[in-house]
């Protein structure tokens, strides 16, 4: 029985452990992503939206200022059997049978595992396929317009550098110019030495 029990405990510790390993480069790619913070905000009617800074992006959604108080959208439907489309009916039928590892069915070994990744998922596709603000596309958006900037401003830095090194290796000519003209002249003014 002890046998058992530590063979349990070890168990769960292991799976406890991957768990926690495997969550660690998720959060580290998500903070790789971007150094910048990403401000999402509803605004309603003619609210102004505040401006992005060098360091954080500011998306604004704008909705009708008969919104401001009502119950989100996607919230507002009906909720029943009724409304749901035959495609997913269908479906339903389908899985009655599937059973195993990664089924999320309570039959057979293993079978409660896909629960999660079915309920994520199923969370990616609603997301996906909302009919409400899509924050993803406005963060692209304001991506993108920053990134149309960097090339013009490229040009003109490199504009400007060039004109400063053209202007710094004009400066050196005339200055070696003029060495060699000071040098010339203090040749032709010393007599040369005769030869005895």
């Amino acid at each position: 029985m002890t046998r058992l029990l530590t063979s349990a405990a070890t168990l769960a510790t292991a799976i406890g452990l991957g768990l926690a390993l495997g969550a660690a480069p998720a959060s580290a790619q998500e903070a790789s992503a971007g150094d910048e913070k990403v401000n999402q905000l509803i605004i309603y009617g003619d609210d102004p939206c505040p401006v992005s800074s060098d360091h954080e992006i500011t998306v604004c959604a704008r909705k009708a200022e008969s919104e401001r108080y009502r119950i989100p959208e996607p919230l507002r439907g009906i909720d029943s059997p009724k409304s749901d489309a035959w495609t997913n009916k269908v479906q339903a039928y389908e899985t009655v049978g599937a059973f195993g590892n990664m089924s999320c069915s309570p039959v057979g070994p293993g079978g409660a595992s896909g629960c999660t990744q079915k309920l994520i998922d199923k969370a990616y596709a609603e997301k996906a396929n909302g009919t409400d603000v899509k924050f993803g596309e406005l963060i692209a958006a304001e991506r993108q317009k920053r990134l149309s900037t960097i090339d013009a401003t490229a040009a003109d830095e490199q504009k400007r550098v060039e004109e400063a090194e053209k202007a710094y290796f004009e400066q050196q000519r005339r200055q070696q110019a003029q060495a060699d003209a000071a040098a010339d002249a203090a040749k032709t003014d010393t007599p040369l030495p005769r030869p005895k």
